[in-house]
């Protein structure tokens, strides 16, 4: 049917809105994540060129496209894809958590959810009909800071539904489309391969890796559709294949870009270089300043939120955050405290730093280390 579906925002606009009301650093650095733009929807992109590249493989060209919230009940994004209670996911340390029952989503598998409580879809899944959808955008997880992470990136999955007595479908259907998309992706020639791999809302699961530059690396994720899973949306008798793939990893593959920060700069030289295919060559390599920073903190300190911090402070001039060591000693320390040190390396993509441009962002590091984690800087 190939329709664009997109599913009401009137929560999540209520969401936003007390989000604004709040003074904390969690819901004011949320706001901003919620507010960076799709770059799977911005021409010029090669997030973009992507979308566009996946869209048009003939396995998916008849299937529906839908926009769903970027603020999702918890319940829906964890327990309906049976998540276990102890899943890492379900953590406010790996999690961006809008209030005590919400979160900006973590996966765009969610779709799965919004897609089949639609009237329309309910109609054809009586009718017993055959039929697909895709959903790509912005999805959020609390992450280390390196040149190959951000806690905001980008994917693109799709799901293909079919009744059990009409079709039974396997795992053998899952790589056939698998393969066209890879190809689709990366080209007739490229070289891929399957593995098994684990997910909680698929069984059996599958992971496809490519082979670059004599590498084998891992590009995409897959599965056939669990029945308690299904179940658990009101959909009896049918069976699914479903995919999903990290839209940047697959420009940084394409493109062998050093830093994953290019994807979002502003520079000519840069985006002029950034097209799927196009190796990348440096503009220059600006010089790095590193700065140190060592405290004392209660055992209850979560590293991924002290990154949150240092982005929301250097923003895109922190290259990488790293931990030069962690030590614990009861005698000086007293039992409930570890000493932390961490290496900041702030580096432009764009143009040289200055001294003078970074020892304020330091200092704001190390008083916002002093004031949201009661932390002793040493």
């Amino acid at each position: 049917m190939n329709q664009e579906i997109n599913i009401s925002r009137e929560e999540e606009k209520k969401l936003r809105a007390e989000l604004a009301q709040r003074t904390d650093a969690e819901a004011q650095r949320e706001l901003r994540f919620l507010g960076m733009p799709d770059l799977s929807r911005t021409p010029g992109s090669p997030l973009y060129e992507i979308v566009q590249k996946a869209r048009s493989v003939p396995v998916l060209k008849d299937f529906d496209n839908i926009v769903i919230p970027e603020i999702v009940p918890v319940d829906v994004s964890f327990d309906y894809f049976d998540f276990p209670p102890e899943h890492p996911a379900r953590s406010k340390s790996d999690t961006y958590y809008a209030d005590e029952t919400h979160i900006l989503r973590t996966h765009d598998t969610v779709m799965w959810y919004y897609y089949t409580q639609l009237p329309e879809i309910k109609e054809r899944i009586a009718r017993k009909e055959s039929f697909g959808v895709v959903c790509y955008g912005k999805v959020y997880r609390k992450d280390e800071i390196d040149r190959k992470h951000m806690n905001i990136f980008h994917q693109f999955g799709g799901w293909y539904l079919t009744p059990i007595e009409k079709e039974k479908l396997s795992i053998e259907d899952l790589k056939n489309a698998l393969s066209q998309i890879v190809r689709g992706l990366f080209g007739p020639e490229v070289k891929f391969r399957f593995n098994q791999d684990t997910f909680p809302y698929t069984d059996p699961s599958l992971e496809v890796e490519v082979e670059i530059g004599g590498q084998w690396l891992e590009v995409l994720g897959g599965g056939m559709t669990k029945q308690s899973v299904f179940k658990k949306f009101g959909v009896e008798g049918y069976n699914a294949w479903a995919f999903g793939f990290g839209l940047e990893r697959l420009a940084i593959i394409s493109m062998q870009l050093p830093d994953i920060r290019l994807l979002w700069s502003e520079d000519e030289r840069v985006k002029r270089q950034l097209k799927m295919g196009n190796i990348y060559k440096e503009v220059s390599k600006y010089p790095p300043i590193t700065r140190d920073i060592s405290f004392l903190v209660d055992k209850s300190f979560v590293p991924n939120n002290y990154f949150d911090l240092i982005r929301d402070i250097g923003g895109s001039l922190v290259e990488e955050v790293s931990l030069l060591d962690k030590y614990e000693n009861a005698e000086k320390f007293g039992a409930d405290k570890v000493s932390y040190t961490y290496r900041i390396v702030y580096r432009s993509n764009e143009r040289t730093l200055e001294t003078a441009e970074v020892e304020p962002l330091q200092v704001k590091v190390i008083e916002e280390t002093k004031k949201q984690f009661g932390a002793e800087v040493r």
